[in-house]
């Protein structure tokens, strides 16, 4: 099982986010530089595998302050040895296809070979209706039609992945869709050089193009989907050779959606799929389980529980809210031996290959995710190796 860190990532304590107006202050978003930075050197020392960044915009309350994850990832490979580095993920209905096939391949040349790519399909409504706008207008949705804005973020989102997948593994592309048309129909090129060291030219109009530098994991960096909670969703997933993130949901969901993934995929029980999950390793299980409610507690109630995140964690048949969380193994809190605990009760459960160890920076002390990092890496996961 692969120990990959999540971050939002946010700016500020809770007292900075309570004061208002976080997002604007630069020397929040410094120190969370810095204190990211650090958690990930310690984490690439440790051995952990890899680091992943959400994409927002316009988060001016503190939390998410993540509007660009490739340059986060940049920012963190350059400054590491061996951590791999990726997003979770990009929003591809809000983006070009073509520039994020650039960047990622970019990013796995400058950090040699360590990138991996995550996309998804944005749900956040103030930013994703100014980024996106163009896709809704193609599509004819409009700002108050909630169904009709997903729906299109959906078809969106696929055929984005196509041309990003297209750009990668071939030499030359060119694609006809909704949304997209490379090249445009239409676009002139008559030059000299084009004609005598490249391609894709046909009486003097562009037919494909070739969209460099290519990736140097062949054929592509590795892809994850966060945070998938839909049969439909985990089926294209495992359709594409995905790895679907799941977020912390109703055991019985929960299981449901890997045997669903097994099923398509072909591959054994669990194989293929994330998790992601809060950690938090303190000397007692009230000290961890303090601090969780202080930090991301008080962010999941206060900026998850408006999108309807915990949705999943009800029960599918009464409707009524899984009530261990913890004793579940749906986070991770406690002493070592508790989190050992928690770990082993999920995996016996839904056997899976990776963990994603969702760090609260500014709400979770700096000091304490290195702890919990270090306690998590070199005392709970060789016992977990143990008994595999």
């Amino acid at each position: 099982m692969k120990t990959s860190l999540f971050y939002l990532p946010g700016v500020g304590t809770r007292a900075d986010v309570e004061a208002g107006n976080a997002g604007l202050r630069g020397d929040l978003y410094d120190d969370m530089l810095a204190e990211v930075l650090a958690q990930c050197q310690l984490a690439d020392e440790l051995g952990i595998d890899s680091v992943s960044f959400t994409e927002h915009h316009f988060h001016v309350e503190g939390f998410e302050l993540s509007n660009n994850p490739v340059l986060l990832d940049l920012y963190i490979g350059l400054q590491t040895k061996r951590l791999r580095v990726g997003q979770l993920g990009i929003v591809l209905p809000a983006s070009n296809p073509i520039r994020v096939a650039e960047d990622i391949a970019m990013l796995d040349r400058m950090t040699g070979g360590r990138a991996n790519a995550g996309f998804a399909r944005g749900y956040q409504r103030r930013w994703v209706d100014v980024m996106a706008q163009q896709t809704h207008g193609i599509h004819g949705a409009k700002p108050h039609q909630h169904d009709v804005i997903d729906e299109a973020n959906r078809a969106a989102f696929e055929e984005c992945y196509q041309i990003v997948k297209q750009a990668w593994t071939s030499d030359y592309m060119s694609y006809d869709g909704r949304y997209w048309q490379v090249p445009k129909q239409g676009t002139p090129w008559e030059i000299e050089a084009t004609r005598k060291w490249g391609r894709g030219v046909v009486d003097g109009m562009v037919t494909e193009v070739a969209v460099v530098p290519k990736p140097v994991q062949q054929p592509h960096p590795p892809v994850f989907q966060p945070f998938a909670s839909s049969e439909r969703t985990i089926r294209w997933c495992a359709q594409e050779s995905i790895v679907p993130v799941l977020p912390p949901l109703h055991p019985q969901l929960e299981r449901e959606l890997i045997e669903i993934y097994a099923e398509e995929s072909g591959r054994p029980l669990g194989q293929g799929i994330g998790v992601l999950r809060d950690l938090i390793i303190a000397e007692s299980d009230a000290h961890a389980q303090a601090i969780w409610a202080d930090g991301p507690r008080f962010c999941g109630a206060e900026w998850f529980a408006p999108f309807d995140f915990g949705r999943g964690l009800n029960d599918p048949v009464t409707g009524e809210r899984y009530p261990d969380h913890l004793g579940a193994g749906l986070a991770f809190v406690g002493t070592v031996d508790t989190v050992t605990r928690q770990v082993e009760t999920m995996r016996q459960r839904i056997p899976v290959d990776w963990v994603f160890a969702w760090n609260y920076n500014g709400l979770v002390p700096h000091n304490v995710i290195c702890d919990s990092i270090t306690a998590y890496q070199t005392q709970v996961v060789p016992r977990i190796a143990d008994v595999d």
